[in-house]
């Protein structure tokens, strides 16, 4: 695997909500669920995706000479892409010279990850952190999630696997062999509503569940608070029961409050985004949720996000 590459959104350098410590989260571009409410849509598409930042550009506009799809062309407010015509090129970022267009999926060789991961190994030891792998879903890349994992270990760095549980049960397995934390998301475990919502099977999900489980490596599931979604009690009840009885190495629940934040991606992407309209929720909604997932057993239950009428951490310690 030595010349093995990634396609990645990017790495972000000392992130602090992707498992423990202090970490370098690296996104993989592409992942084989689309849901509606997805925070990261620049990494949803396999593909490479050009977009444009407003608050950068220049007024240049050399882009529009330049794109050979003409794709691109001036508008009253700067510039439209036509992602009809778009062959994500990357032309016209090159040209750029602010860098008010950026490229979402570039092909980076797993050992510059690596390299640009370990520079901050110091704080990483300091903070008992690390690097995690996300997405999108990393083992939408198979051969380079695992390589990549490989490598991090053998260099002493702490590793973490963010995935959906979509993913072939052969590429899960060679991937838990160097992981050392489990990021899993169990968004709900209706399988009509999984599915509708997803495009992708509950029963996948679980069978990952299962071979994570048979593992012995920790786990942090990861539940969005979704509304009109997966913000039902009901729901919370059987997603805290399937975590209570099928993954048993699990150290936390979190539930993640819906965030709108991610809207200015999808209107750079020029998707529609499902729940523009869809309120933040309260804090006394979250703390319900998180009543109701440790009255079902879930353990060291936590909620994170905004909500109204502002934003808030809340931790609740596990009995005992």
């Amino acid at each position: 695997m030595p010349h093995t590459a990634a396609t990645i959104v990017n790495i972000q350098r000392f992130s602090t909500e992707d498992g423990p410590g202090i970490r370098a989260t690296v996104f993989f571009k592409g992942c084989p669920m689309h849901c509606p409410w997805c925070h990261n849509p620049e990494a949803m598409r396999s593909d490479p995706e050009v977009v444009w930042h407003a608050g950068r550009c220049l007024g240049d506009h050399r882009c529009v000479e330049v794109c050979p799809a003409i794709a691109i062309t001036s508008a009253e407010r700067g510039i439209r892409i036509d992602r009809r015509l778009c062959t994500n090129c990357g032309t016209c970022v090159e040209y750029c010279p602010s860098e008010a267009l950026d490229i979402y999926g570039r092909d980076t060789p797993v050992t510059a990850i690596v390299e640009r991961v370990i520079r901050d190994r110091t704080f990483y030891d300091v903070s008992g952190g690390g690097a995690t792998l996300s997405g999108g879903e990393p083992l939408a890349q198979p051969e380079a999630a695992v390589a990549l994992l490989r490598r991090l270990k053998d260099a002493g760095i702490h590793t973490a696997l963010d995935t959906c549980g979509a993913a072939p049960q052969r590429a899960l397995e060679e991937a838990l062999e160097s992981t050392d934390l489990v990021l899993f998301d169990v968004k709900t475990v209706d399988v009509v509503k999984h599915e509708h919502f997803t495009g992708m099977p509950f029963q996948l999900v679980a069978a990952a569940a299962n071979i994570v489980n048979r593992s012995g490596i920790p786990v942090w599931v990861r539940t969005p608070v979704i509304p009109g979604y997966t913000d039902d009690v009901e729901d919370l009840r059987a997603v805290s029961r399937f975590v209570r009885e099928t993954l048993h190495h699990c150290d936390r629940h979190d539930l993640l409050a819906y965030s709108n934040l991610c809207r200015p991606k999808y209107d750079q992407l020029g998707r529609p985004f499902a729940l523009v309209d869809a309120p933040l929720l309260t804090a006394t909604i979250m703390e319900r949720l998180v009543e109701v997932a440790r009255e079902e057993g879930s353990p060291n239950v936590h909620w994170s996000g905004p909500t109204l009428p502002h934003s808030v951490m809340k931790k609740v310690p596990c009995d005992g």
